[in-house]
């Protein structure tokens, strides 16, 4: 782990009044990227993912919680209150980003919201993320990452045919929503710049941000007219593209080109599939789907799934093996991209986390700090703002930090 944050960022720094995972995933990306990013937190609790245990590092340490807020210092404001407020202002002032994900409103009850800060702080790149945005009959309504997947319509493609809807293994649109709000923040950054166009408002919402992730699976509804349908593993415009069961196990089998299912009837010793009316075309392939799955599925049956990885990957046909996320962080091509990171921790020691896919060629995005403490930087920050040892205790005793 090193402290010398040298990536593209470097120089910028960020407000990080955001919790749980939109925002905080946005903010470790940032960090990640050089950004001295500035964690606010509440100091009756903080972040409420500190407590989402277990599992833990050590005793304390929320695995939850490492795992979005490596790369930032904490510092604690009581946000309630006016006084904690008017340090919010301050530190704003001299910051390139401030993130939050408060209700909608919030920010403007509070006097902290872009139209206050930008006042101050014209060049102020100001990124709120919500559930349904800002604006819309529905901006002021709760929202967590299931009910997003449900109402954007994530859920509706995802799981077998027949069988209950499922959510994504993950939270894809607090994590979607946390990609676009990076994208965009960059983006404000970049063009005030080079553009000489001061800051900017940003507006992410989760709900928008799954629309977006649905690309083809919208645009084939909107095409046919017909919403997608759950297909377990299957893709709607490729086959064979999907699991199958082996004797051990289950594999997949990617075949994207017309190339590649040749090379796999080749493979099985099925020259006759190349000929047959109905397979010869992808589209074919596609209206023909479930005799093909039927034949592949009786080729896969009595072999291991070693057997058919290598059988193959011999012949260069994609195939892979169904990894649990151990399995996958073990790899040692994940151990050669950097994708397991290890940092010491002041109180649980070594803690494991994912790593970045960011990888520059005169950068690496490592955990050069550690998921902070709560509070940990509080008084460090404000010193370097400008308060005074006086100030800062008269704070702490008033509970503003």
């Amino acid at each position: 782990m090193t402290d010398d944050p040298t990536g593209p960022l470097d120089g910028v720094t960020v407000l990080d009044a955001s919790r749980v995972l939109a925002g905080p995933f946005c903010g470790m990306q940032l960090g990640d990227l050089g950004a001295d990013v500035i964690k606010v937190e509440r100091p009756d609790g903080g972040d409420q993912t500190r407590h989402w245990t277990p599992p833990a590092f050590g005793d304390e340490v929320a695995s939850y919680y490492a795992s979005i807020n490596r790369n930032k210092r904490s510092i604690t404001l009581n946000l309630a209150s006016e006084a904690g407020r008017e340090t919010f202002r301050d530190l704003a002032a001299e910051a390139d980003v401030v993130l939050e994900n408060f209700r909608v409103g919030k920010a403007a009850e509070w006097n902290i919201d872009y139209e206050t800060l930008s006042e101050e702080n014209p060049g102020l790149v100001f990124c709120s993320i919500t559930g349904y945005g800002q604006y819309g009959p529905l901006a002021e309504r709760p929202a967590y990452d299931l009910m997003m997947q449900a109402e954007a319509g994530m859920m509706s493609i995802t799981g077998e045919e027949g069988r209950p809807p499922v959510r994504v293994g993950v939270a894809v649109a607090d994590l979607a929503a946390g990609m676009y709000a990076t994208q965009s923040i960059l983006a404000a950054l970049f063009r005030r710049e080079f553009a000489d166009e001061g800051g900017d408002r940003i507006d992410v919402a989760l709900f928008d941000a799954l629309l977006g992730w649905l690309t083809y699976m919208a645009t084939d509804g909107f095409a046919s007219g017909e919403a997608p349908e759950r297909m377990g593993s299957r893709h709607p415009n490729i086959a064979p593209y999907q699991a199958f069961e082996t004797a051990d196990g289950y594999v997949v089998v990617a075949c994207a080109s017309q190339a590649i299912w040749y090379r796999l009837c080749q493979a099985l010793d099925r020259p006759d599939l190349v000929d047959d009316p109905r397979f010869e075309t992808n589209e074919q392939r596609v209206e023909n789907r479930d005799e093909l799955e039927s034949i592949l599925t009786d080729a896969f049956a009595d072999e291991t799934v070693d057997e058919v990885v290598d059988l193959l990957r011999t012949n260069d046909v994609p195939v892979g093996r169904i990894r649990d996320v151990l399995e996958a962080f073990d790899d040692p091509q994940a151990e050669a991209r950097g994708m397991r990171q290890r940092v010491s921790h002041p109180t649980a020691g070594e803690v494991e986390l994912p790593g970045s896919p960011m990888q520059f060629e005169d950068y690496t995005a490592t955990a050069r700090r550690h998921p902070p403490l709560l509070g940990e930087h509080t008084e460090a920050v404000l010193a370097e703002l400008g308060y005074s040892d006086e100030e800062i205790e008269r704070l702490q005793e008033d509970g503003a930090v």
